[in-house]
């Protein structure tokens, strides 16, 4: 056991957190994102049962987001003609707005299909429970000063 580490984050995501590089991206997916496909080259933790929320959270405790970019974080962009509701995108700008003094001003969006061609790059994706559609949050690392 370690002090100040969120207990949600297994030893096996911790490495993954300090073995990325200034900006190598991770991605936080839903219940519906085809991580083990879109993961091929990438390293995939399965957190199940969890929600995107409590894993953006507990990651942006430790997790230097790039001062260099514009968006260090990014949210797959609903599909034109889509209905769908994303309430959770109001969270995700209250837990990266505590994280980062630029608030929601750090967070984009990318185009679906575009969100799937960055993924497919990213250092690693986590797998997680979330129910929420369009909950995918890609976030890009920063460095530590």
């Amino acid at each position: 056991m370690l002090k100040g580490i969120p207990k949600i984050l297994s030893p096996e995501l911790l490495k993954v957190l300090c073995e990325m590089g200034h900006s190598d991206r991770l991605v936080i997916a839903d219940g519906n994102f085809p991580a083990e496909s879109m993961g091929k080259d990438a390293i995939v933790i399965r957190m199940d049962g969890h929600g995107a929320c409590e894993v953006l959270e507990a990651i942006l405790q430790l997790f230097p987001l790039d001062t260099y970019v514009e968006h260090p974080v990014n949210l797959m962009q609903v599909m034109p003609g889509d209905t769908v509701e994303t309430p959770i995108w109001k969270s995700y700008e209250k837990i990266v707005g505590n994280a980062d003094e630029r608030g929601a001003g750090a967070i984009g969006q990318i185009e679906r299909f575009a969100f799937y061609e960055e993924a497919r790059s990213a250092y690693a994706i986590i797998a997680t429970g979330e129910s929420a559609l369009y909950a995918n949050i890609m976030l890009q690392k920063g460095v530590v000063v």
